[in-house]
């Protein structure tokens, strides 16, 4: 069984930065889709970042965009999301998450399409 594990988070500022890393225990190459989701509290899971590993097409959230940036680590086998100028409603529990079905640039994803899932880091930005 694959098993996501998630790390990184934290609390900051705003205006902070964070980097969450997401280790995948088999072949991240072997998924068409990974990406990292976000949920708030008293809210739905939220599409964040998204890239077929083997063309590294990426997806961002509009709410995200220039401002986060998604990588993958073969090295490491991890997901990494770099979040620069942090603000507090990116506050929420992030979760790693990888799937089969193709995944595109331009589109973005419903939790639904994803096979495994971490147990979630816990990011918190303060005013």
């Amino acid at each position: 069984q694959v098993h996501l594990v998630e790390s990184g988070g934290g609390a900051v500022e705003a205006g902070g930065s964070l980097r969450l890393s997401c280790t995948v225990s088999g072949n991240i190459d072997d998924y068409n889709c990974v990406a990292w989701f976000r949920q708030a509290a008293g809210k739905g899971r939220e599409e964040v970042a998204h890239t077929y590993p083997r063309a590294r097409s990426i997806y961002y959230a509009d709410s995200v965009k220039s401002r986060f940036t998604l990588s993958i680590d073969n090295a490491k086998n991890a997901l990494d999301l770099e979040m620069n100028s942090l603000k507090p409603e990116d506050s929420g529990t992030y979760y790693c998450a990888a799937g089969r079905p193709i995944c595109y640039s331009r589109v973005p994803r419903t939790d639904g399409s994803f096979d495994d899932w971490g147990q979630g880091t816990l990011v918190t930005v303060s005013t």
